[in-house]
């Protein structure tokens, strides 16, 4: 599917490289670097250019495919019947195996061939080895340096209050569009919070914010949101889904869980939370312990806080976690999907690609792919491996560590006097015991008794054996000696308590290299670690830098205690002139505002991806994002406080026939809430949510019927439910919350019949809602509402509030009631049990959950 997926897009790229780039057909010729050439690179440089030439045919250049192979010139420039090659394409014959070249794509090369096999440029004289990186790859516009674009200068009318808006209604313009209206403030409300703290805002924030005259209402509003400490919680799940962060290992069925990992998960909330700048904040990932200095004693908080940072690149699953297993497979496995995941949270690019060979689409040769290897091997190393728990630093200071020892010898202290005391209780009762002998055995059984074990004779072995109450131990005492039993029982809980006052050692999992090893990286054959061949040394890729200035990683001096690529590395990506990290991380931020990214593939910016509908935009925001400090708090406000942000959703059928999938952004797009802020909004209506920041994740259980839920029904937010990669939560999954193969850097967002039965049958939400009446039950205030009407009416209106965030209509209470009758009249019926009132106002309150005015933000 993804071969098919891949065919159809580089087919219609190619098509836009033809007609779109060049006018109307005929208007200028086909050229090879232009449109021949990624056909090739697609489906032919694999064998005749990459890493061979079988047949002795290259085609990595027009006049190579001239000069032909084995078999004759592959083309002749104006004659489609002596272009071997193309007979071969047209017959299916080449490329081998079940990936053929499209046929609307062969037509290209048809006319470029008929046409005369036109150029660009002169080609060069000769080429290096591989498909390597030309002048066309270069221009493509991800690669090309970051610039910031002067804003648009907005008309009378235009409405705009930010740069952004300058660019947008430049856009819309030249449609003959315009925003739409602003949306009103009990909607800006609703989706500024869901926005940065994923919970719906208290009716008494609702009513402030409704009442507040200032100007400047709006901007407090979200300033107040941004210093949620909720906010690092939505945010930080947001970053976890990239990171593909997940509590236990992948290690097959065993899927050994991660007790530490939730010091990651953590260390990205507070980071948020505290508007760390972004590069800091990528930098202590991908090389926090770079920055902290050896030994790791008596830690700082922000050293704990920059190792625990280093969880990013402990993400992926580790096969290696159980001792089973092919262990040079599982390595060289999680080492390759830690590069995906790099690859696609910082460069936007399918780096992984180019594992095996060149990459078919985009300018990453098979060998920048084992340079971004060989940064991270030195902590990654498949040869001098260390399993998850080899990895584990620990939190314990040196004055914990003396206090823990001190309480340790006090114990065993006490524990000798216990032994000795038991020993004296044995030695009776085996006296009291012997006594039932007669006088000639007596003897002998005493010497057995007290000959050690591995040195008794067979005589002794077998007395012993048939004589078994004279095997007292401290276990059995009490058979003998209840007394005695009671008073060691109360002197052992004196050991118990004393090393009980003992700090518990805590530990944080790391990130980082073997002291002393400095492994060299080499280039794999198609990809397999048993076949290496050439050295590679670290660096960036190729195409990320201007021509001739690549950017590559000289080791640290021998003697330091690690490489310094990692912290090389990331310092180049965070240097503000990376054509990629600034693109990638700005079009993230507003993906999550939005719906949908300026660039809709977020995870890849390459020649497959969807060109940005907003070019000029995305490279003011990624400019922007630089000159502000890095600070995504700065980067939330600008988008929040545009017009852009702040237009209503309402379709406009007019403006639908011109831009139906709202990419000019005339409108605000309706999203349904994620899974982690249905969840957590069913908790917080009900009232149960519990608030608190932090800490180990909430273990989950599976229940008879193979629902997986947190255990005991804990109300934490969803971003402290354990992530288990073999058991997610079901609630969660089935709204499309993602299960970390590797990472996630798009959520899907689907429609389908689980999301409705979980919501018609699942026990969570059926209780939630009956949790929801008996609130309303218990706080409708005497008045509330309209004193004259009946208490369930008010109880209905109130939870109709606390559900919707508004009051209820005339005609919505007229629904509600019809509603309210009909099911007390089936409960009157079944003579069903317990409060009606408040079983017929929880069936209320699940169709009301069930709904789109709380299942979607408009």
């Amino acid at each position: 599917m993804a071969q098919v997926r891949s065919a159809v897009v580089l087919g219609a790229l190619t098509m836009a490289s033809a007609f779109g780039t060049h006018g109307a057909r005929g208007e200028e010729r086909l050229t090879f670097e232009k449109d021949v050439r990624p056909i090739f690179k697609a489906y032919c440089l694999d064998c005749h250019g990459g890493e061979a030439t079988k047949g002795k045919l290259d085609l990595r250049l027009k006049r190579f495919a001239e000069k032909g192979g084995e078999s004759g010139p592959a083309i002749v420039a104006g004659n489609l019947d002596e272009s071997y090659l193309l007979t071969r394409l047209r017959e299916g014959e080449m490329p081998p195996g079940d990936k053929k070249v499209p046929a609307e794509q062969i037509a290209i090369v048809e006319r470029w061939i008929a046409s005369g096999a036109a150029t660009l440029h002169d080609e060069p004289e000769k080429l290096s080895p591989g498909i390597g990186v030309t002048t066309e790859d270069r221009a493509y516009w991800a690669f090309q340096p970051v610039r910031k674009p002067a804003p648009p200068a907005a008309a009378n009318g235009d409405r705009a209050r930010t740069a952004i808006d300058g660019f947008v209604v430049a856009k819309l313009r030249e449609r003959g569009l315009a925003f739409a209206p602003e949306a009103d403030r009990r909607t800006l409300i609703r989706r500024a919070s869901v926005d940065l703290t994923g919970l719906p805002p208290s009716h008494d924030e609702i009513e402030g914010f409704l009442a507040d005259s200032r100007e400047d209402a709006y901007e407090r509003l979200i300033d107040r949101l941004l210093a949620s400490p909720h906010y690092g919680e939505r945010w930080g799940r947001h970053w976890l889904d990239v990171a593909g962060y997940a509590d236990s290992d992948g290690d097959g069925a065993d899927d050994t869980t991660r007790p530490y990992a939730y010091k990651y998960r953590d260390y990205v909330i507070r980071s948020l939370n505290a508007d760390k700048p972004l590069d800091r904040f990528i930098v202590e990932q991908l090389a926090g312990d770079e920055l902290t200095p050896r030994p790791w004693k008596d830690l700082k908080p922000e050293q704990v806080e920059a190792l625990a940072a280093t969880g990013y690149l402990r993400m992926v699953a580790d096969g290696t976690s159980n001792g089973g297993g092919d262990l040079a497979l599982e390595s060289n496995q999680m080492v390759a999907d830690t590069l995906k995941v790099v690859g696609s949270t910082f460069l936007g690019l399918s780096v992984g690609c180019a594992q095996c060979h060149d990459h078919r689409y985009d300018p990453i040769p098979q060998d920048d792919y084992y340079r971004l290897r060989a940064v991270f091997e030195p902590a990654l190393d498949p040869s001098h491996w260390r399993r998850p728990g080899q990895r584990l630093v620990s939190l314990q200071s040196d004055a914990e560590r003396a206090k823990a020892a001190a309480l340790e010898a006090e114990a065993q202290a006490i524990q000798k006097e216990i032994d000795a005391k038991t020993n004296t209780y044995i030695a009776a009762a085996v006296e009291v015991e012997l006594q039932k002998f007669p006088e000639p055995l007596r003897g002998k059984l005493r010497e057995a008794r007290d000959t050690p074990e591995a040195k008794r004779t067979e005589e002794q072995k077998t007395l012993m054996a048939h004589n078994p109450s004279l095997n007292i131990s401290a276990g059995v005492l009490y058979q003998y000696n209840q007394k005695a039993a009671d008073e060691l029982k109360k002197e052992q809980e004196r050991v118990t308590a004393k090393r009980g006052e003992k700090p518990v050692e805590d530990f944080v999992s790391v990130l980082d290299e073997a002291a002393g090893v400095r492994p060299e990286t080499h280039l794999f054959h198609r990809g397999d670690y048993r076949q290496p061949t050439k050295a590679v040394a670290p660096g960036d890729l190729t195409i990320a830098a201007p021509e001739g200035s690549r950017f590559d990683i000289a080791d640290a001096d021998p003697k330091a205690p690690s490489s310094g690529r990692r912290l090389a590395y990331a310092r180049h990506l965070t240097s503000g002139t990376h054509p990629l990290v600034g693109r990638v991380l700005v079009n993230r931020v507003w993906s999550h505002h939005f719906g949908r990214g300026l660039v809709d593939t977020p995870g890849d910016f390459g020649a497959l991806s969807i060109p940005p509908s907003h070019p000029e935009l995305l490279d003011w925001l990624a400019a922007e994002l630089v000159d502000s400090g890095w600070s995504l708090k700065t980067m939330h406000r600008l988008i929040m406080t545009s017009t852009v942000y702040r237009q209503s959703s309402r379709r406009d059928p007019a403006k639908d026939q011109v831009d139906s999938e709202n990419l000019l952004l005339g409108r605000y797009p309706v999203r349904r809430l994620d899974a982690e802020s249905l969840r957590d909004a069913i908790l917080a209506v009900s009232g149960r949510l519990d608030a608190r920041l932090h800490g180990p994740a909430v273990a989950v259980a599976e229940d008879a019927v193979g629902l997986v839920s947190p255990a005991d029904d804990a109300p934490r937010r969803s971003v402290y439910l354990q992530m288990r990669r073999t058991r997610p939560v079901s609630f969660l999954s089935a709204f499309d919350a993602p299960v970390m193969s590797v990472n996630c850097d798009r959520r899907t967002d689907s429609t389908s019949a689980p999301q409705s039965l979980m919501l018609m049958n699942s026990d969570f939400l059926l209780n939630h809602s009956a949790k929801i009446a008996a609130r309303a039950q218990a706080e409708t205030p005497e008045g509330f509402y309209d004193a004259s009407k009946p208490m369930q009416e008010r109880r209905i209106a109130y939870a109709w509030r606390l559900i919707y965030e508004r009051p209820i209509s005339a005609e919505e209470m007229e629904w509600a009631r019809g509603f309210a009758a009909e099911q007390r009249g089936l409960l009157d019926r079944e003579n069903a049990k317990g409060d009606r009132d408040q079983t017929v106002l929880a069936h209320l309150c699940q169709q009301l959950l069930n709904s789109n005015e709380f299942l979607y933000v408009d």
